[in-house]
């Protein structure tokens, strides 16, 4: 009798391992026992080129080249970013506070996007440092409701700026396993999210969705943790909220399945790593502005807005020419050159004139 049950037992619980290890998703990867232990891009995504050969010395040495000169019009006065984010108040609107840093209003809700307040970008004093400084403090930002986390990297996700920042009763979410960086700083409603969960936030609906990226913030914990797009619905609209990402056939499937979208906030910075790449202007992780206007198609997005450029070294092509080749490569992908946006750094917008046709 006791053997019977022992087998009985064995083979049930062989049989939820199993269904444990069936049920995850193909971008979890599981160990024996069906535990996530690390993640991987959609199914179809580009793979990294084996031949890429990493070389500070060599980036370094590329990177003196590259003019610095900044255009007095890039980035818009404090005092004046301010003055505009006050005036718009009880309007929706954006705001580039710098990279990929947004300030989002929707209704009642006030979000920001991966928010990095620090001069360089990486831990302590280490990491790319900033040529141009945040368009205002994080002393003085507006209340914040919604934190959006797409991935650890150290230019989206600062622990500075997470110890630091004034509104700690805001709600976060962020992708798997993730979350710690949020409850040991004092925050106290924070969502973990996977790829296709969805949420309700005050009257926003968000959506989780695939990127085609990867995370690391350390030489042990390589996709470790997850990364993602956020799509963000508020009253019929649709806002399309880039992690870091490569091109991918995802996109098509986004498209088809959410789209269209309304307006797409997506990078158009980092893709050229030449000579360490063998590709000049390409990189599977980051889309050039070519391909982020491709992505912008695929997800029948109406507008477009650049981001992820004009604040900090991150790849060697030259500082302003993102923001150049997505406004003339518009056409090539159906977009009017009106609607493949480009923000000043501190440059505050009303979301109606921005989505409307």
């Amino acid at each position: 009798m006791f053997k019977y049950i022992f087998a009985l037992t064995l083979f049930f619980n062989i049989l939820n391992t199993m269904s444990q290890a069936i049920e995850k998703p193909y971008h979890h990867i599981t160990d024996e026992k069906g535990n996530t232990i690390s993640f991987r891009n959609p199914e179809g995504s580009p793979e990294r080129d084996s031949s890429f050969n990493w070389s500070f010395k060599l980036f370094n040495e590329e990177k003196k080249k590259l003019n610095m000169d900044i255009p007095t019009d890039h980035v818009i006065n404090k005092k004046k970013v301010l003055e505009n984010i006050e005036k718009n108040k009880n309007n929706n609107y954006v705001a580039w506070i710098g990279h990929a840093t947004f300030l989002i209003k929707l209704g009642n809700t006030t979000i920001i996007t991966d928010p990095v307040f620090e001069k360089n970008m990486g831990p302590f004093i280490f990491g790319p440092k900033r040529f141009v400084d945040p368009a205002i403090d994080l002393k003085d930002i507006p209340e914040v409701n919604l934190f959006l986390l797409t991935h650890n990297h150290y230019d989206h996700l600062s622990t500075r700026t997470i110890q630091r920042f004034p509104y700690k009763k805001a709600k976060v979410l962020a992708p798997l396993k993730l979350g710690k960086y949020f409850t040991r700083n004092g925050f106290s409603d924070v969502k973990e999210m996977d790829w296709y969960e969805e949420i309700i936030v005050n009257d926003l609906k968000i959506t989780f969705l695939p990127a085609v990226h990867w995370s690391k913030r350390s030489l042990w914990d390589t996709n470790k943790t997850l990364w993602g797009n956020f799509l963000i619905e508020y009253k019929g609209k649709k806002i399309f909220f880039a992690c870091d990402t490569g091109y991918g056939n995802i996109y098509q499937q986004l498209g088809n399945k959410y789209g269209p979208i309304d307006l797409t906030f997506i990078n158009i910075g980092a893709y050229n790593f030449y000579p360490m790449a063998k590709q000049k202007d390409k990189s599977i992780y980051h889309t050039n502005p070519e391909e982020a206007l491709n992505i912008g198609k695929d997800l029948k997005s109406k507008k477009v807005l650049g981001m992820h450029w004009g604040t900090v070294v991150l790849s060697l092509e030259p500082i302003f020419e993102p923001s150049q080749r997505f406004k003339s490569s518009s056409n090539q992908y159906g977009y009017h050159p009106d609607d493949a946006i480009i923000f000043k750094i501190g440059e505050v917008k009303d979301i109606e004139s921005l989505i409307s046709n």
